[in-house]
């Protein structure tokens, strides 16, 4: 079989070499934690807009995100890297896992993944950003 033959190959691999290293980590794992707060906020805001504490506190419907009570919901939301390119948005209030999936008594009333769908396209946009600046700065490195 016959190879083919791409022009600028070697800067092309010397260009990719380049992006593998400490510069892609910390430039992208700066866009992912970025994104990872933003749906962290994203689900704190659907929790707590227009919740009521106290006596006029009303649950929401199942299918619809928690209405705030006491906020530890909300507040208990957090984000974490866990690796260069690796983060976790989760909530450490212990009830959190069955609003958001449900149990046999209660429907669920997610918080996480709608956040995480409304702010898709964003996170995206971030992490393309961060890896054509990348692409960038080591083209200039040539």
């Amino acid at each position: 079989m016959a190879r083919s033959r791409i022009k600028g190959r070697r800067a092309h691999i010397a260009r990719l070499r380049k992006m593998a290293g400490s510069d892609l980590e910390r430039t992208v794992g700066k866009a992912l934690f970025a994104g990872g707060e933003r749906i962290q906020v994203e689900a704190q805001i659907s929790i707590t807009s227009g919740a009521q504490s106290g006596k006029n506190h009303k649950p929401s419907r199942p299918g619809e995100a928690p209405n705030a009570d006491t906020h530890y919901l909300a507040n208990n939301i957090e984000t974490r890297q866990v690796s260069p390119l690796v983060v976790r948005v989760t909530s450490e209030a212990e009830y959190s896992k069955d609003l958001e999936f449900g149990t046999s008594k209660m429907a669920a009333r997610p918080f996480l993944r709608p956040a995480k769908e409304v702010m898709r396209g964003e996170v995206n946009d971030l992490i393309a950003a961060a890896l054509n600046a990348v692409q960038r700065r080591a083209r200039s490195r040539d």
